[in-house]
């Protein structure tokens, strides 16, 4: 009875998602190419250069990159702040994802890499989140972070700059790094920058401000830039 009254849930819920999947595919919309590509051919070519057992990425959202890690032979764990950051709750249909504030992370064990892609520059309390990060990282492993950055100065939230393209009113914000906060990190919690690549995704001095650069541009710390990606890893204890 029980088996029966199973295969007639998970019947009810492929067609489901069957029907959910195909309504997406015929109402797509395409509006413009975000900071993604860049973002993951990041994640993926370091991926491969440290082929990592384990992965935690942090700040999964409704994002498909624990899934993508996962098919790659990764063992991942996916977490995310879903009870605070997303009012109205979050569910993502690629992958299980854990409920967790990275500020007061409440996760045990260690990773052999942590991925955390444009998600540090919502969080207010950035340095305990980074921090907790490296605490669940063992020594001699990686960390790869993507996020808003300029190199000489840090902005506390972009939202708020004249000629932002979008964004006032939102809930979060958004904050652009500089040298200053990545040394910092780096520095308090013993770790070492492997690579580091800036992108100018805009024309105006900050990530949102003025006419989008089409296609984003890889440039040097001395050119305009907007984001960066950067791969670190963790030497002591």
């Amino acid at each position: 009875m029980m088996g029966g009254a199973r295969r007639l849930v998970e019947m009810i819920g492929k067609r489901y998602l069957r029907s959910l999947c195909r309504h997406e595919f015929e109402h797509q919309v395409f509006h413009w190419l975000n900071e993604r590509p860049v973002e993951y051919a990041f994640v993926f070519r370091y991926l491969a250069e440290v082929y990592p057992r384990t992965v935690l990425d942090v700040g999964t959202g409704t994002t498909a990159l624990p899934s993508l890690i996962r098919s790659c032979g990764c063992l991942v764990t996916a977490t995310d702040n879903v009870q605070d950051y997303w009012p109205r709750g979050m569910l993502n249909r690629h992958y299980h994802v854990i409920h967790d504030d990275i500020t007061a992370s409440r996760l045990s064990g260690v990773f052999d890499l942590v991925t955390c892609v444009s998600v540090l520059e919502h969080i207010e309390k950035s340095d305990q989140a980074v921090r907790n990060m490296f605490k669940l990282l063992r020594r001699g492993g990686h960390m790869i972070l993507t996020f808003p950055y300029t190199e000489r100065f840090y902005v506390r939230n972009v939202y708020e700059l004249p000629g932002a393209a979008y964004g006032p009113g939102q809930p979060y914000i958004t904050q652009s790094y500089s040298r200053t906060e990545l040394s910092r990190w780096s520095q308090d919690n013993a770790a070492t920058i492997l690579a580091q690549e800036y992108w100018q995704f805009w024309d105006g001095d900050y990530w949102n401000v003025g006419a989008r650069v089409v296609p984003p541009k890889r440039v040097s710390a001395e050119d305009k830039h907007q984001l960066t990606c950067v791969l670190l890893q963790k030497t002591m204890d």
